[in-house]
């Protein structure tokens, strides 16, 4: 078997779509894209396509390595995003040729579900308990929401008395047998996140995640010391060797994206060296059917697994859904808050290529984060 071809998709609302074609017929799809840098990870992907025509698809171990290593400079958001769509359209494939799914090459199941979360609120959250609601009569046992819009470099106390009012009332509806889980987007500095995290500690949530940005994490352990909220971290983080600081400093969620930390491939070793930190694994995935697919196949496998993100109903997706671009949804359904193991080989899922091809003739706006300032004119972290 060999590869012929590499194809990849812009599609809205700000997903790349790649599509691996071999000379038995049998396809691939995987999922690269770093938000706001499609063109630029397609890019990235055109040159490593370079690598792999001609090459035998199921060799996955030896293609990650040539293409994370033979260009000499390594990782980084826009390499590690690239490879990792190739190598969730590389297991596809493999597990399309010997007709079973990703999970069972991965050592086979360990679960029968895998629990999910939804988001609630936006950048600016408003109304978080009225959304919370719907989540709760939607059937999910537990949400994500942003802790605060744009944040003082050093908190004020109406700062705090805000955050903490936001969760209580989310609180309020999703009782004691509901997680919530709060998102400081690297929006807060070491001191901000000290200062705030302990006034949570009383409404219990599932965990902080991202508390500091990424360039700090040599600092993560000032905070996951200060108080006893479960600490979380990882979307910006792209290999094992990323991750051994802030697993050193003490966090007990890492939340590596199947998208950006290289496949399938490099997020299940960043999962076993996890393990032996005795951390758990809950993939960042606001993003679409194939890399939440991915994300899952992960989840079914891996024994230190605790909750996994979809992007199913998120504000930035301006009402376009992973269902959009799939010929059957039932996989990705949830029920009772949780997906079901399925066994379709692969990936699992069967993507609606004339949606897909459609989607990328017609173009869009490129969608790219916002650009936030504080009070003075000066840049602030969105």
């Amino acid at each position: 078997m060999k590869i012929v071809s590499v194809e990849t998709f812009v599609v809205p609302p700000r997903w790349l779509f790649c599509k691996i074609t071999t000379d038995e017929g049998i396809v691939g799809w995987g999922e690269p894209v770093v938000e706001g840098r499609a063109d630029t990870v397609r890019t990235a992907v055109d040159e490593l396509s370079q690598l792999l025509i001609g090459q035998d698809p199921r060799r996955v171990e030896d293609l990650w390595q040539v293409m994370s290593k033979a260009g000499f400079y390594r990782g980084g958001a826009i390499l590690a995003s690239a490879v990792a769509g190739i190598d969730q359209a590389l297991w596809d494939i493999l597990g399309k040729a010997l007709g079973v799914p990703v999970h069972q090459l991965l050592g086979g199941a360990v679960r029968e579900s895998v629990r999910m979360y939804g988001w609630i609120g936006g950048d600016e959250p408003s109304e978080v308990a009225d959304q919370a609601a719907e989540q709760v009569a939607a059937g999910l046992t537990a949400i994500k929401m942003n802790a605060s819009g744009l944040m003082n470099r050093i908190p004020t106390p109406a700062d705090v008395d805000e955050v903490v009012s936001r969760l209580s009332a989310v609180r309020d509806v999703m009782g004691d047998h509901r997680d919530i889980a709060i998102d400081f987007h690297g929006r807060f500095t070491v001191a901000g996140a000290r200062r705030v995290i302990p006034e949570l500690e009383p409404l219990r949530p599932m965990f902080v995640e991202e508390p500091v940005l990424p360039e700090y994490s040599h600092r993560i352990a000032e905070v996951t010391a200060s108080n006893a909220v479960p600490i979380a971290t990882g979307e910006r983080l792209f290999s094992r060797t990323d991750f051994l600081p802030v697993l050193q400093g003490g966090i007990a969620v890492a939340q590596p994206d199947l998208s950006h930390a290289g496949g399938i491939s490099e997020v299940r070793r960043i999962a076993s060296l996890a393990e032996t930190f005795d951390v758990l694994l809950a993939p960042h995935c606001p993003l679409g059917p194939i890399a939440l697919a991915a994300s899952l196949q992960v989840a079914f496998a891996t024994p230190n697994f605790l909750i996994q993100e979809s992007s199913i109903g998120m504000h930035y997706n301006g009402g376009i859904e992973p269902f959009d671009y799939m010929l059957d949804t039932g996989p990705l359904q949830f029920d009772q808050g949780s997906v079901l193991r399925w066994e379709a080989p692969g990936l699992g899922i069967d993507i609606d290529e004339e949606a897909v091809r459609q989607a990328d003739e017609r173009g869009s706006d490129r969608w790219h984060p916002p650009v936030w300032r504080h009070r003075d004119g000066s840049f602030a972290e969105w």
